[in-house]
């Protein structure tokens, strides 16, 4: 009884409620209210709502361990790209893969000096020397030029004199008109290099990466000109971007003046009747005035000359127009 009345003290306001409860059986339901008030006072001790937090955090784990997983796939993709990059260079033809290898061939035919047409892989193709350039035997715009047959020539015997093969360069394999671009031999010896040491061919059309040989041949070059054989024979006929047709003809007119039946020109210089052999005009007899150049021939006819003039010369019609010297 008295535990009942302390629990009582605790709620003065309901004393009356509490001495009927008490009589009709205090304990059970005191002990009820106190069971009650206990559970109330423990509920907010409870930690638990954070601790669900970071147990729900838990799970989140395996989900950021799929996201690491995800890569792996395009991983795989990655793996398989080297392998479809590794087929491409096999499929162009024009690379060559820096070999130096000597590729037998059966020669056609000689076409000029730096020119021949070989059989190659069962079909005729020409084949363009790298790296040189000799003067022309019969071009449609430039005719035949100085040396251009003693070129031909001495290629020709070159290349009928053993085993011919040709070696390709790293860069493309043909040029814009379809020939081969190679080194030639015979024997195993350069053709190039002979002809450039004999001063029948100057270095010309040096394009990277096609240079494997370019310092041997300049090497070859310097020696025919230190000597002044050949193409070098001529001053200022060779130069870096061809031959001067020009220049040459100077030269011829200097060689063939004293032997001139024809008089002087009145403008200075010029010789009349004098064939120039360098003119396509002069071979066939068209040309039976002849100037060293325009300045020259200006000095007798201001305004130029139309082709068919006596003192007509292809050489001076630089843009074509069949006007010479306007």
């Amino acid at each position: 009884m008295n535990l009942c009345i302390k629990k009582v003290k605790a709620t003065p306001a309901i004393l009356l409620i509490v001495l009927f409860l008490f009589l009709t059986g205090c304990g059970t339901a005191v002990d009820e209210e106190t069971v009650e008030e206990d559970t109330e006072q423990v509920q907010p001790e409870k930690p638990s709502e954070p601790e669900k937090n970071t147990e729900d955090s838990t799970p989140e784990k395996p989900v950021e361990e799929k996201a690491e997983n995800k890569p792996e796939e395009p991983k795989q993709n990655q793996a398989e790209q080297p392998a479809a990059k590794e087929t491409k260079p096999a499929k162009k033809p024009t690379e060559t893969g820096g070999t130096t290898a000597h590729i037998p061939v059966e020669l056609v035919k000689t076409i000029d000096g730096d020119t021949i047409k070989v059989l190659y892989n069962g079909q005729e193709e020409n084949v363009r020397y790298l790296l040189i350039d000799t003067p022309e035997t019969n071009h449609p715009r430039l005719g035949k030029q100085p040396f251009g047959d003693q070129a031909k020539e001495r290629n020709r015997e070159l290349v009928n004199s053993g085993e011919l093969s040709i070696e390709f360069d790293i860069g493309g394999r043909t040029d814009k008109y379809g020939r081969l671009l190679a080194y030639v031999y015979v024997d195993g010896k350069s053709v190039q290099e002979t002809l450039l040491r004999e001063g029948l061919a100057r270095v010309g059309y040096v394009y990277p990466p096609s240079t494997r040989h370019l310092t041997p041949f300049e090497a070859a070059e310097a020696e025919a000109k230190a000597k002044k054989i050949g193409i070098w024979s001529i001053e200022d006929y060779a130069t870096d971007s061809g031959f001067d047709t020009e220049a040459s003809g100077q030269q011829s007119a200097a060689a063939s003046a004293p032997a001139s039946s024809g008089g002087s020109s009145s403008g200075g210089g010029g010789t009349s009747g004098t064939k120039y052999d360098g003119d396509p005009n002069a071979q066939s007899g068209t040309t039976t005035e002849w100037f060293k150049n325009c300045t020259e021939l200006r000095t007798k006819y201001p305004d130029g000359v139309p082709a068919g003039h006596p003192a007509y010369q292809s050489k001076m019609d630089r843009d074509k127009d069949n006007y010479a010297c306007e």
